[in-house]
C-alpha cells in the first residue's frame, strides 16, 4: 500500500515538474523536432532555412545567387521600335496595370506595332506557339487541349475585342485561361492581338 502511494506520488511530482518546465520554454521556440527528414528540403531551395545549412558552392552559403554580371531587370529592359504612325516606341517591356483592371488596358492600350504581312506572319507564328494548341487553328476554339479543357471560346462569337483587351488578357489571363506574360515579349504580344484580331475578322 505504501508502495502505491509513494508511485502515485512521484507521478504527481514529475507530471508537474514537467508541467513547469514546459511552461518556461520561449515563445520563439519551435520546441523538439520528430523526423525532420520528411519535411526539411534535400534540394537547395533559394528560401531553404535550416540552422547550421550552408551551400557549399555559393561563397555567402546561401541559396540565393547573385545575378550575373550585365543582368538587367525585365522591368527597366528598354526596348524601341516604329510604331503604326511612324513613330519611334520606348520603354515598352514597361506595363504596370493591375490584372483585375481590363477596363483600364481597353481604355489605354493601343497597338503601337505597325500593322504589316511581316507582322502577320510574325503574330501566325507566335499564335501556333502559344495560343493554338488550345483555340484551335482558325480560332474555333478546337484545339487539341480545348476537348479536354472545356469553355475555351470562338472568336467568331465574342464582340470584337479592341487592342488593350486582348493584350490584357494574354499577359494576364481571365477566366480558365492562364496568363502568358512571362512566357513572351510585350512585342510578341502586340503581333498576337494583330493575329487574333484577323481570325476574328474573318469569323
Amino acid at each position: 500500500m505504501k508502495f502505491m502511494r509513494l508511485n502515485r506520488s512521484l507521478l504527481v511530482m514529475a507530471a508537474a515538474l514537467l508541467t513547469f518546465s514546459a511552461c518556461k520554454r520561449g515563445h520563439d521556440s519551435t520546441g523538439t523536432e520528430y523526423a525532420p527528414n520528411m519535411y526539411d528540403p534535400v534540394g537547395y531551395e533559394p528560401y531553404k532555412q535550416i540552422d547550421g545549412f550552408k551551400n557549399p558552392y555559393n561563397k555567402d552559403g546561401s541559396n540565393l545567387w547573385t545575378p550575373v554580371r550585365g543582368t538587367v531587370s525585365r522591368r527597366n529592359y528598354h526596348t524601341t521600335f516604329t510604331d503604326s504612325t511612324g513613330r519611334s516606341v520606348k520603354d515598352l517591356m514597361v506595363y504596370n496595370i493591375n490584372p483585375d483592371s481590363i477596363t483600364i488596358s481597353e481604355r489605354v492600350l493601343t497597338n503601337p506595332v505597325a500593322l504589316s504581312e511581316k507582322t502577320l506572319a510574325e503574330g501566325k507564328e507566335y499564335y501556333a506557339r502559344y495560343c493554338q494548341h488550345c483555340h484551335g487553328e482558325g480560332g474555333k476554339g478546337d484545339g487539341p487541349v480545348a476537348k479536354q479543357y472545356k469553355g475555351v471560346p470562338i472568336y467568331s462569337g465574342l464582340a470584337p475585342m479592341n487592342d488593350g483587351h486582348i493584350f490584357h488578357v494574354i499577359t494576364h489571363g481571365k477566366g480558365r485561361m492562364w496568363p502568358h506574360g512571362s512566357q513572351m515579349t510585350p512585342e510578341e504580344r502586340w503581333k498576337i492581338v494583330h493575329y487574333v484580331q484577323k481570325l476574328q475578322n474573318e469569323g
